[in-house]
């Protein structure tokens, strides 16, 4: 019913872990390494530290000295210590020429012999034993700002169709919904399909303004106009809807909607965004800046291509994250010719998040009630396999179904034949 790639779900280098991306900051690293160096440069190329300026540079301590005796000090300094000079004392000198508000990270030798309290009393925010991996300079930049200000904190789910048609808007609904209510996790539903988005249909809402008015605002979207344009759609899930109207042509720039996901992500533990099928700047930086991609296609050629195309674009441009997921739709159409679930796994080299059969009457009466599948069908299996996506992607681990006993048909029996055999007696009575 399900299925999940349990080699990349262990994989260490895609963690299940959230890092929640930096502002506007400017980083310089002084490494003694070479693979150092190689590493901090290339998580200046994470999607997380996009908007941070970072520069990479040989010579440790003595270099960082050096060059702070005459130029400012940027927001983060990164040292690297090859354990050959007194940390503690090069610590000393490195805060005679640092400004106020510099946070330091280092990262530090196995040699190094310096208690972590003393590296805290010097003002050092972060330690890390080397060597270090992209991912170790990353998460120790990143950590910096989420932990101490609660910046950028919700966790990002990007949905889109291989195709349009596919049912991925169906799917991110049915998700979105299923993290509020089952894991209690406050959540926005992003309906980014403009022209025609059917978000607003399938939660039975009717919101005047929307994701049109914060994007289209001659202003920087804040706090207060975002709980304005939200509609409410349960206690713990809300909507901030697409017009759906032809009254006007919607262009965005690339970084069009990044001020939107920005302000929600300071306030909402998780968005999930129903992306439109269609490749364009804004789209494309959509999915590779989203924390989650779930890509969802059906069983056939067109689909097998696209969804290949897109895993290997959205994999290169997102070296440092877990790769993408993909979930199968509209599985066993009655005189469909498809591509059997084993040869699609088979070609993306990784199994598939779920495979949704196909239940015309099941989605339909949904659709056209306004409800989600749960809501139609509690005990459906495609309400379990919805539960079992919205676990994976907030990072919690699968559902499982209670198993059967082996003596339940004997049991069930007994239990019958019992209760025929007491009837007459309370009939009796």
């Amino acid at each position: 019913m399900t299925s999940f790639d349990d080699e990349e779900a262990d994989d260490p280098r895609h963690p299940e872990e959230h890092i929640a991306p930096v502002p506007r900051i400017s980083v310089q690293a002084f490494c003694e390494t070479e693979q150092t160096l190689k590493a901090v440069t290339a998580a200046g190329e994470d999607r997380r530290l996009a908007k941070a300026h970072l520069t990479a540079k040989d010579g440790g301590l003595a270099a960082a000295i050096e060059v702070y005796e005459s130029m400012p000090t940027p927001n983060v300094i990164v040292i690297e210590s090859d354990g050959t000079r007194d940390i503690l004392e090069g610590l000393d000198d490195l805060a005679g020429v640092c400004d106020p508000g510099t946070r330091v990270v280092v990262i530090g030798n196995p040699n190094d012999t310096a208690p972590y309290r003393e590296l805290v009393r010097r003002g050092v925010n972060d330690y890390v034993v080397g060597p270090v991996e992209t991912l170790d300079v990353v998460r120790s930049i990143c950590s910096l700002f989420s932990a101490s200000e609660a910046i950028i904190t919700g966790r990002v789910i990007a949905v889109v169709g291989a195709k349009g048609g596919v049912g991925a808007s169906t799917v991110a609904h049915n998700v979105a919904w299923t993290i509020a209510r089952d894991l209690a996790l406050d959540s926005v539903v992003i309906d980014l399909d403009l022209a025609f988005g059917t978000a607003s249909l399938d939660y039975n809402q009717d919101p005047v303004q929307g994701i049109a008015n914060a994007v289209l605002s001659q202003d920087r979207p804040d706090t207060a106009l975002m709980e304005r344009l939200l509609a409410k759609c349960t206690d713990r899930l809300s909507l901030l809807a697409a017009p759906a109207a032809l009254d006007r042509v919607y262009d965005f720039g690339t970084e069009a909607f990044d001020a939107v996901f920005d302000t929600l992500r300071m306030t909402t533990p998780c968005i999930v965004l129903d992306v439109p099928h269609q490749w364009s700047g804004w789209t494309r930086r959509a999915l590779v800046n989203a924390d989650d991609i779930v890509i969802v296609a059906e069983p056939d050629l067109a689909n097998l291509r696209n969804t290949k195309n897109m895993l290997t674009v959205l994999k290169a441009a997102r070296p440092n994250d877990r790769p993408p997921l993909y979930c199968l739709n509209q599985v066993g159409m009655h005189k469909r010719a498809e591509i059997e679930v084993k040869a699609f796994a088979k070609t993306m080299e990784s199994q598939p998040i779920a495979v949704i059969p196909f239940d015309s009457k099941l989605f339909s009466t949904a659709a056209n009630n306004g409800q989600m599948i749960a809501e139609v069908a509690k005990t459906h299996r495609t309400t379990l396999l919805f539960q079992n996506m919205a676990n994976r992607l907030a990072g919690r681990g699968e559902v499982k179904k209670p198993k059967r006993s082996l003596l339940e048909p004997l049991l069930k029996k007994l239990k019958g034949r019992s209760g025929r055999a007491s009837a007459p007696h309370r009939k009796a009575s």
